[in-house]
């Protein structure tokens, strides 16, 4: 009866220790860390934003850190891993590699390069029109550049 009574007893003292962090030896240790680095990245105002061509994913050129706007969200790879954001500015949550979209995954080491044609969009015209690009492959179309230039100056008379 009694090594009945005690094992509960043991098993319960077991997970305790455990729980605690305490090895049960004193020469052994397991020391286990799972935290996953933030990013800290503050940008102080709406950027300016460049499709990579080729791709329906925008970049912000004057922010030195790799940040990805795709399909309304924001995305950065960071030591190793990749987060996750509805804002620019975070919060940032991570976000595992296999629910990353592909087009990030794709993006080309030479991204930076701006492409003949391809413009700044201020961050506002872009955030109310990426879908519509999108949908229409505006950015495939060269002619689609007069309509964006009126979108600038809609934008730059509304800011003032």
């Amino acid at each position: 009866m009694k090594k009945q009574k005690l094992a509960p007893f043991g098993i319960a003292a077991f997970l305790w220790i455990v729980g605690l962090g305490i090895p049960a030896s004193g020469n052994a240790g397991v020391n286990v860390d799972i935290s996953i680095p933030l990013p800290g990245l503050v940008i102080p105002a709406p950027p300016a934003m460049i499709v990579i061509p080729g791709t329906s994913v925008y970049y912000p050129p004057d922010v030195q850190a790799d940040i990805f706007f795709y399909h309304g969200y924001w995305y950065r790879p960071y030591r190793g891993h990749w987060f996750i954001s509805a804002g620019y500015n975070g919060p940032w949550g991570g976000i595992a590699i296999g629910r990353v979209p592909r087009p990030l995954l794709g993006i080309p080491p030479h991204f930076r390069h701006v492409a003949p044609g391809y413009e700044r969009v201020p961050y506002g015209v872009m955030r109310r029109n990426w879908r519509a690009w999108e949908r229409d492959r505006y950015w495939e179309k060269r002619e689609g550049r007069r309509e964006y230039r009126r979108d600038e100056r809609r934008e730059r008379e509304f800011r003032h």
